[in-house]
């Protein structure tokens, strides 16, 4: 028999951990299945980890991720570590920043696809969001998220604060390649996004962007600024297959993506780097104001387990098990507040995992 899977399960703070255990019920009703062994390893970063240990990350944390197949992260942060120093380890969000450099995870997927289900749910009308299906690749480990310098200061003047935009040649160049990769099993359509008429970091990207396409010439690649394509995804997002894009845009246009789904608690990910090892979680965040009270979304940590399966453990049939499940499940009309309608009764986090299931089962 095979030796079974590591999963270390880094639940984090606020509905992090409510999520999580949803989506890891689900996880494991999906490879019951296929006859998958999982072994867990339980772990805490954000701020539970400042509380424990006064830092965010361990290193021990870190070493334990390099020896795992896959991660499963819930969402770090709340009101409570909000004073800590911006480059101070006391910030929860510097958990999930140190993981990604240290792993090396340099892509990150966001799939977003509109449900038949949640047509009517969505901001826009039905016919902006019928049949929506596009992949976000975000470049996670550059940009002004980890570039330096980085800080404020004092000066004559007052106070002022610097962040730095560094994009390199090979940061480029390898989340290009992992996009124009996944484009081949789509549509074969890849569009890049950056500001190029103002950004000399976005000029390089858009040159590398280029130099890449070379190789796929069997995919069709295209260049919109950002602020034209933030336009462009409310008017016509079905007009996109792949989009490719830098750290801070992609952070931003994927939350305004997630409203096409009806819900930012709809949308999972996968941050991948050279191998395997990926770490999947939710794009939603920390949402401590409803934190304990069992109401909040697991389908986007739910639908990230069905990508850990996909690209981490090689299980497309588990996969996509999981995701006719989570459509069954919209079409029998079970909503969870945030995205129920007037009218609608909407279900509890624990109610819509139990729901999953059965419809996996």
């Amino acid at each position: 028999m095979a030796s079974a899977a590591r999963i270390v399960v880094l639940p984090g703070d606020g509905i992090g951990p409510e999520v999580t255990a949803a989506a890891r019920r689900v996880l494991d009703a999906a490879v019951s299945r296929v006859g998958i062994a999982l072994d867990y390893v339980d772990d805490v970063v954000g701020g539970a980890a400042v509380d424990a240990y006064r830092v965010a990350l361990r290193p021990q944390t870190l070493r334990l991720c390099k020896t795992a197949d896959a991660i499963l992260f819930g969402a770090v942060g709340g009101p409570k570590w909000d004073d800590a120093a911006p480059d101070s380890k006391l910030r929860p969000g510097s958990a999930l920043l140190g993981l990604r450099k240290g792993l090396g995870l340099f892509a990150n997927l966001r799939p977003v696809r509109v449900d038949a289900a949640m047509v009517a749910t969505s901001a826009l009308r039905p016919e902006r969001v019928r049949d929506v299906d596009l992949l976000v690749v975000r470049e996670l480990t550059g940009g002004l998220y980890f570039s330096r310098p980085k800080r404020r200061y004092m000066t004559a003047r007052g106070e002022a604060a610097v962040d730095t935009m560094r994009y390199s040649t090979p940061e480029i160049e390898r989340v290009a390649v992992r996009a124009f990769e996944l484009a081949r099993l789509r549509r074969r359509r890849l569009c890049s996004v950056d500001k190029a008429n103002v950004l000399e970091t976005s000029r390089l990207w858009r040159a590398v962007v280029n130099r890449v396409a070379e190789r796929y010439a069997d995919v069709a690649c295209s260049h919109m600024l950002v602020d034209a394509f933030a336009m462009e995804l409310l008017r016509r997002p079905q007009a996109f297959d792949v989009v490719l894009m830098e750290n801070l845009f992609g952070d931003i246009l994927t939350d305004e993506a997630s409203m096409l789904a009806g819900a930012l608690g709809m949308l999972p990910s996968a941050s991948l780097g050279a191998g395997t090892l990926g770490l999947y979680e939710p794009i939603h965040g920390s949402a401590p104001d409803i934190a304990g009270k069992g109401i909040a979304n697991p389908i986007g940590a739910i639908l990230s387990t069905a990508l850990l399966l996909r690209w981490s453990l090689n299980q497309e049939d588990a996969a996509q098990a999981i995701e006719r499940a989570v459509s069954q499940v919209l079409g029998a009309g079970l909503r969870t507040a945030d995205i129920a309608r007037d009218g609608e009764t909407p279900v509890g986090t624990a109610v819509m995992a139990d729901a999953i299931v059965k419809a996996l089962r």
